[in-house]
């Protein structure tokens, strides 16, 4: 019985590592994947073809891709946030009023993701995508939920964490990480500056139910060139402090209703 649970786990395991290089790839042959993988490519089709007949993965030809059910999944998590609309529409009114990118990121799994964001006229490309992962200390979202994280669980994440910094403006050890989240506590809001992209700053604050509970944490980004100064350290506070107190009061309002 024993055998038969590891043996489970092992093909689950090996159809996660399909999927994952399906992600790293974009696409791939059948004889790619297999390469990538180190696996025969009887036992890479066999994935492959689990993976393609419950719409994980496509086929073009002879060549593979994640399919769309992920996104179909992906939705269903992502409506079932607490409060999805309303962040939504805060994050949309944040990049209209700014005319740069505003997101909104949860803490998974010790990472930052972003669950939903929105661009303004002015903004301009840097990656950022739904669902993308990252480090929560190197971006300014990610830094005010680990600052209010409970103690046990931000020692919990921090105790993981290689300070392997993105850029040379990165956070690079413990010390100076909690110094930081300190001051953020004290302050109320984080800042980025070019600390996951050079040539990109951010603020960002985190976003708390009624029970003081971390939801996650809304933040706008900009090229560094515009978003400096007063603009960063002044202006763009004010936005992303009032969005959050108007979202933070509908959230207490419709748990109260």
């Amino acid at each position: 019985m024993e055998d038969g649970v590891k043996s489970v786990a092992k093909t689950t395991e090996t159809s996660i590592e399909v999927v994952n290089a399906l992600e790293k790839l974009g696409e791939a042959t059948l004889e790619e994947l297999a390469d990538q993988l180190d696996l025969s490519p009887s036992t890479t089709h066999r994935h492959l073809a689990t993976l393609r007949k419950h719409k994980f993965v496509t086929q073009t030809d002879n060549r593979y891709r994640l399919g769309l059910q992920f996104l179909t999944v992906g939705g269903v998590a992502q409506r079932r946030v607490t409060a999805f609309p309303t962040i939504k529409e805060k994050v949309d009114e944040l990049a209209r009023k700014t005319g740069e990118r505003a997101q909104f990121i949860v803490e998974e799994h010790g990472e930052r993701i972003y669950l939903y964001t929105e661009v303004g006229q002015s903004a301009v490309q840097t990656g950022a995508h739904v669902g993308k992962r990252g480090e929560l200390y190197t971006s300014a979202g990610g830094k005010a939920i680990l600052a209010h994280l409970p103690d046990d669980r931000r020692t919990e994440i921090v105790d993981d964490l290689a300070f392997e910094t993105e850029t040379s403006a990165s956070i690079g050890s413990v010390e100076e990480l909690s110094d930081e989240l300190e001051t953020i506590r004290e302050r109320g809001y984080a800042f980025n500056v070019e600390e996951t992209t050079r040539g990109v700053n951010a603020v960002g604050a985190v976003v708390t139910d009624a029970d003081q509970r971390v939801l996650g944490a809304l933040s706008v980004s900009g090229p560094a060139n515009r978003l400096k100064g007063d603009r960063l350290t002044e202006e763009f506070p004010e936005y992303v402090l009032g969005a959050i107190n108007e979202l933070e009061l509908e959230i207490a309002h419709a748990v109260r209703g």
